[in-house]
């Protein structure tokens, strides 16, 4: 069974770009623009990894996580904040996240993360 992205991002051209990096024969890719409701799209999808903005609209990517990691149903679902906001490594260790990608991103880290956190 392919192993599932799910990708919150509200820039099209960066979920059109994460596509193409990460999706590959044994892996699939999902993408949303908004998180609002996380939850019914964790159900939806069953991602084994989150990539989420932390500046994604309506609620924003920390209050998303915050979601998660206090859902019994989706706790133990990796989060990967990515973000051009100078603190993200802060915020990322606040909402417990697993990681933290920094924008503008090197391909290579990017893949690395995902490949490290992958259930």
């Amino acid at each position: 069974m392919k192993k599932c992205i799910l990708v919150y991002e509200d820039d099209s051209e960066i979920l059109d770009l994460c596509r193409m990096i990460l999706e590959g024969p044994d892996r699939r890719v999902e993408m949303k623009m908004r998180c609002d409701d996380i939850i019914a799209d964790i159900e939806q999808f069953e991602p084994d990894i989150v990539l989420m903005d932390l500046w994604i609209p309506e609620m924003g990517g920390e209050k998303a996580v915050h979601l998660m990691k206090t859902n019994p149903s989706a706790k133990h679902i990796p989060v990967i904040l990515f973000s051009a906001h100078p603190e993200i490594e802060q915020v990322s260790k606040k909402v417990k996240a697993e990681g933290y990608l920094s924008k503008p991103f090197d391909i290579t880290h990017l893949k690395g993360i995902i490949e490290k956190n992958i259930l």
